[in-house]
């Protein structure tokens, strides 16, 4: 009874946050982590795939992401601030180019073999598989229907990602719209099986992040995997 009983109540704070997140627009710290925890992981990555020391640009990142989030502390998605706005895309910007030339650089290495493909890199490709999954899901989220603030505020006209409760609406609660997680969600499936799979893109630009996304999972993970066998063989 004691176990059903805090299922339940885990249940009822569960419905209680997303009603929260519907009425009241989406909090900011969830993709800000997401930002933070990809950062981290690069700190673990191989200094062959990093640009200089592998601290120096987590270390120029983290404070960006520092002055966001104290400019941002207790805000919701709600309100349009574009200056806010162009800063935080340009956090997510960094982060991500870092992270594209990180891949680059992992590829080439593991494309030559030899003595530099060891297991240093193939532990940096797992990294950069995680990262891929956590940055692609912040701008997905920042790219649906304009961003958070066009779907809170119902004025997206048209949205860049069909999600399976718009299709049924009778499985989801009145007034639904994707969060955070959904989007992490999508990011990860499309990561996995290289395609979309419950969520479909709509938008021409979408589909273009989908599909780079896609391919640069595909030739990390084909690689890796090719690599760790040689060394295993």
């Amino acid at each position: 009874m004691a176990a059903g009983h805090e299922s339940g109540d885990a249940l009822r704070r569960s419905e209680r946050w997303l009603y929260r997140r519907l009425e009241s627009g989406d909090p900011l710290w969830a993709p800000q982590l997401a930002v933070g925890t990809a950062i981290v992981l690069n700190l673990a990555l191989s200094e062959k795939v990093t640009i200089g020391p592998n601290w120096l640009l987590p270390a120029v990142e983290t404070v960006l992401l520092l002055v966001l989030f104290m400019t941002t502390r207790g805000i919701r998605a709600t309100q349009h601030f574009p200056a806010r706005r162009r800063f935080a895309l340009m956090v997510i910007g960094l982060v991500s180019l870092t992270n594209i030339v990180s891949v680059c650089l992992l590829i080439h290495y593991l494309l030559r073999g030899g003595h530099v493909a060891g297991r240093p890199l193939i532990g940096s490709g797992a990294l950069l598989f995680a990262t891929n999954v956590l940055l692609f899901s912040v701008w997905y989220w920042e790219l649906d229907g304009g961003g958070p603030v066009e779907r809170f505020r119902g004025t997206a006209t048209l949205r860049d990602f069909q999600f399976p409760q718009m299709e049924n609406p009778q499985l989801a609660p009145p007034n639904w719209r994707p969060g955070f997680g959904d989007y992490l969600y999508t990011s990860f499936t499309n990561a996995t099986a290289f395609s979309p799979t419950d969520t479909m893109p709509l938008s021409h630009p979408a589909k273009a992040v989908m599909a780079l996304q896609s391919a640069t999972a595909l030739a990390t993970v084909a690689l890796v995997v090719a690599r760790a066998v040689n060394i295993l063989a």
